[in-house]
């Protein structure tokens, strides 16, 4: 019975010591891989030109008055409609 505790206390710090460099290493990854992820799609959301265009109202009822359903979304990032404002102190 003593061997047998002893055999098993001497593999179990090696296995407990991999184990955690594993979890910190996949830890450490999981967080690099979120923040590329969050990286990328904040400069995919950066190009999205509405807020300086002269038809986007800045209402949450009608965002656009040419393209509603498209404004702010991927999708109007090439707005063929896009018109940039001219005089802040006119909208």
């Amino acid at each position: 019975m003593h061997f047998l505790f002893f055999t098993i206390q001497k593999l179990l710090v090696p296995i407990c010591f991999i184990s955690a460099w594993v979890l910190v290493t996949m830890v450490v990854w999981s967080l690099w891989a979120a923040t590329r992820d969050g990286v990328k799609t904040a400069q995919k959301m950066h190009q999205i030109p509405c807020a300086g265009c002269q038809y986007f109202t800045d209402d949450h009822r009608l965002k656009c008055t040419v393209h509603p359903s498209i404004a702010n979304t991927e999708e109007a990032i090439q707005c063929i409609d896009y018109q940039p404002k001219t005089n802040s102190m006119f909208y």
